[in-house]
């Protein structure tokens, strides 16, 4: 049962049987949209909303299925079932091209792949759409709505005839409009017409005596006249009897075809009552999609277990404005049934109780509703609604008369199956009274175990629902130090009016507010206050809640890059390692073979002085050559930096290291050093400060050693001076694709291994190749967070910036 009888224009539902109206392609579909009603059935519910989810998926999916000619033929069906009667052309074009639509939505479900769309399958059983009936309509009309030429051997016939003669009236005409021309007797631009159904001469009144015919008519005024020359008048005779005998074969073929058409007029009716459900079920799913709308997990119990609840009408104008909806997460269920929802006014209290109604009432017509997905729902045998003013001066009711009808209904019919509405409940009569008598109505509605969602200001029913089981506090969240509405309902807890602040915060004089203070009392002034430091609190908690929750995610995405960059290294050590192993038995090997035949030869010239020093140099020039041994540069001994003669911009190198970086900061026995793009750590005693001639040193040896480092020949792992060297920009101009294409994934390489934060390259503008390729293969790594243009004035598209991860 649905109370009160306007229940449909109060919780808004009315405007969306006009949202789906306007979805339907016809009047089949639009009927069915009012026919629509509340189902409190649970097996036949679920079979309207299986349909409904199903139709989406297909939508979703993208199949081409049928959306045109959803006509509605009734009016023709009820034309066609008198005896001798016909249909005309465009009633047979209808007919057709909707049968052929149902023939195609049929075929569709038939070769849909097994256990696809089991519920729409069940709409076609027993719908016909007898091939042979729409092939003889497909042979009298065409697709343009036209009737067709070949129809019978006879229409074909009197059409042909009728064109001959038609051409020759043409032609017969056109010499008497030419000699009017040339004697000046028609109007500037005259043409032939027609006039009652003849073909016909605009004249000049003044001339009308010189053509002899037939004046059918003249214009509006009088200048012209319309003649009928007497040389076309048998032509026109003979066109007008072709026509008529054309006319009366074409009834002749409609008739025997609505003769063929009468005997399935039963099975028709069936075929139309199925297309008219897909074209309703069809405008319900699209409605879904326009609302994001899903398929609750759905319980033949009375319960609401919804996850971000929307308002549909509320959701459909914000969208369309660019803004969102704030959400509702609402549980009623048999322990806690009713929620009293209590807050400041303006806060959403009624609009939460509206979307609960709407979106239940949706739900049991049918309609897929919008929450998340997770959400579930139950089905209710009855609703009741008390909301906004229903004074009626005909039957003498005050607004409070008025609900407290509704209480009494409420009472009489409300059940274990049943969900309440009543906005601000216990309102329009003296507040003490109106709590009293509230407080009662919901007690009794509590023993008989109903659901509902009230909204109300009275702390007595706040202080109810807190002490008493089946009954659950809600409050609508309000920022109380900006007095502004979140919009957000937290169940669990009561919430303040937060009247008295409000009063301040809009200038209202000092002394009245106080004066109001002490007349609430100050009971009421604690407990309002003690609600507004919780809702303070709270937000507080949140705030810090979710920038734990931010700095959580930061820390553990730095652990992962962090361990991605050790997992590089290892496997780049040992890469680096195998490499130099296999290198170095080769070596090995050659070196071995070069011992023994130094050996050999020393034996063979048993020991001579001059050839076996001759033998060791060749020894040892293979061993300068081949295994490019060098002595090592003896380095003078560094003592450790002082501290306190370090200060930030010296330049300073890890004590045995050959690279080198700059100071940023001295903490006590720890320095904060840049190397390359990466700040490190170390203690002040590993550090050693370098002189100007020094840097220039180091910086020589490290461009001497650059090569090797590129080729990756060495393998070597010194991590401080490979950061000194690196430089964040690369210079790819004028370069092959291929060739810039392997410098490009060497260097990201290095910049990744070693934790530098963006990189340049620098490919100019020319045909855009090597832009193309610098971005193609940076959007493939998955080290790289974002690909973009560098500034207009630092060289813009010729310049692309690379921001790593």
């Amino acid at each position: 049962m649905i109370y009160p009888q306007t229940f449909e224009q109060k919780i808004g539902f009315q405007q969306v049987r006009e949202l789906l109206a306007e979805l339907c392609l016809s009047a089949l579909g639009r009927n069915y949209v009012q026919k629509m009603q509340f189902q409190p059935r649970a097996d036949e519910l679920k079979k309207l909303l299986l349909q409904t989810d199903e139709f989406r998926q297909l939508l979703h999916s993208g199949a081409d299925f049928p959306s045109q000619f959803y006509h509605d033929v009734t009016p023709h069906l009820l034309r066609a079932q008198l005896p001798g009667a016909f249909l005309e052309v465009s009633a047979f074009y209808e007919l057709k091209m909707s049968l052929r639509t149902i023939r195609q939505a049929l075929t569709f479900f038939t070769q849909a792949p097994e256990g696809a769309y089991p519920t729409l399958r069940l709409l076609g059983i027993g719908v016909q759409a007898d091939r042979n009936l729409l092939a003889a309509m497909d042979k009298v009309v065409d697709d343009e709505g036209h009737v067709r030429d070949d129809a019978s051997p006879l229409l074909r016939q009197l059409r042909q005839e009728l064109i001959n003669r038609q051409g020759i009236l043409r032609r017969q005409i056109a010499d008497v409009l030419r000699k009017a021309r040339s004697e000046g007797w028609t109007p500037e631009g005259a043409e032939p017409t027609i006039r009652g159904g003849r073909l016909v001469l605009p004249i000049v009144a003044e001339h009308k005596r010189r053509i002899k015919g037939l004046i059918h008519d003249e214009s509006a005024t009088g200048q012209t006249v319309y003649i009928e020359p007497e040389s076309v008048f048998e032509l026109n005779n003979d066109i007008k009897d072709l026509e008529n005998a054309w006319h009366r074969e074409l009834v002749r073929i409609l008739t025997a075809l609505t003769d063929q058409l009468r005997p399935h007029i039963p099975d028709l009716r069936r075929a139309y009552h199925f297309l008219g459900l897909l074209d309703f079920i069809r405008a319900k799913a699209r409605f879904a999609q326009q609302l994001e709308a899903t398929l609750p997990k759905l319980s033949s119990r009375p319960l609401l277990n919804w996850k971000a609840a929307r308002h549909p009408l509320l959701y459909l104008n914000f969208k369309e404005q660019g803004r969102e909806v704030v959400p509702l997460d609402l549980e009623l269920n048999p322990e806690q049934r009713i929620l009293v929802i209590s807050g400041p006014n303006a806060g959403g209290k009624s609009v939460a109780m509206k979307t609960v109604g709407l979106v239940q009432y949706m739900l049991q017509c049918g309609l897929l509703i919008p929450v998340e997905d997770g959400s579930e729902a139950g089905v209710f045998d009855d609703i009741f609604l008390d909301i906004g003013d229903e004074q009626s001066l005909e039957n003498d009711l005050s607004t409070y008369s008025s609900h407290l009808t509704h209480m009494k209904q409420f009472l009489l019919l409300a059940n274990k199956r049943s969900l309440v509405l009543i906005d601000e409940f216990g309102t329009g009569t003296e507040p003490v009274l109106g709590g009293a008598i509230a407080e009662a109505v919901l007690s009794e509605l509590n023993r008989v175990r109903a659901f509902g969602v009230i909204t109300t200001h009275y702390t007595n029913l706040k202080n109810l629902a807190e002490r008493t089981p089946g009954l659950v506090n809600g409050a609508m969240r309000y920022d109380p130090k900006h007095l502004q509405p979140l919009y957000r309902l937290e169940i669990g807890k009561p919430g303040s009016s937060f009247a008295l602040e409000i009063a301040r915060k809009i200038g209202l004089p000092k002394n009245i507010v106080e004066r109001a203070s002490q007349l609430v009392g100050k009971e009421k002034v604690r407990y309002d206050r003690l609600l507004e430091e919780l809702e303070a609190e709270k937000a507080q908690l949140e705030k810090r809640s979710a920038e734990a929750e931010k700095n959580e995610r930061r820390m553990k995405k730095a652990a992962q890059e962090y361990q991605d960059l050790k997992n590089h290294l290892e496997e780049t050590k040992q890469e680096v390692i195998r490499e130099a192993k296999q290198k170095a038995k080769l070596l090995l090997k050659d070196t071995n073979a070069q011992i023994e035949a130094t050996i050999s030869e020393i034996r063979t010239a048993q020991a001579e002085k001059e050839q076996t020093k001759a033998a060791r140099q060749k020894l040892d020039a293979f061993v300068q050559t081949e295994l490019k041994v060098e002595a090592p540069k003896p380095r003078a001994h560094r003592e450790a930096a002082d501290p306190n003669g370090l200060k930030p911009g010296d330049k300073v190198a890890l004590i045995g290291q050959e690279g080198h970086g700059e100071l940023v900061s001295v903490k006590g026995k720890t320095a904060e050093v840049l190397f390359g793009g990466l700040k490190t750590l170390v203690k002040v005693n590993q550090l050693e400060k370098l002189t100007r001639s020094e840097i220039r040193e180091r910086e020589k040896e490290a461009a001497r050693k650059a090569p090797a480092t590129e080729a990756r020949a060495t393998g070597g792992m010194d991590v401080t001076g490979r950061m000194a060297g690196f430089s964040t920009t690369l210079d790819l101009r004028g370069e092959r694709a291929e060739d810039a294409l392997q410098r490009i994934m060497n260097y990201v390489d290095d910049a990744v291994m070693l934790g530098v934060p963006e990189l340049k390259f620098i490919h100019g503008r020319g045909n855009g190749v090597l832009r193309q390729v610098v971005r193609d293969y940076l959007r493939s790594v998955r080290a790289v967070a974002s690909v973009a243009d560098e500034h207009a004035d630092r060289g813009g598209d010729g310049v692309t910036v690379a921001v790593l991860k």
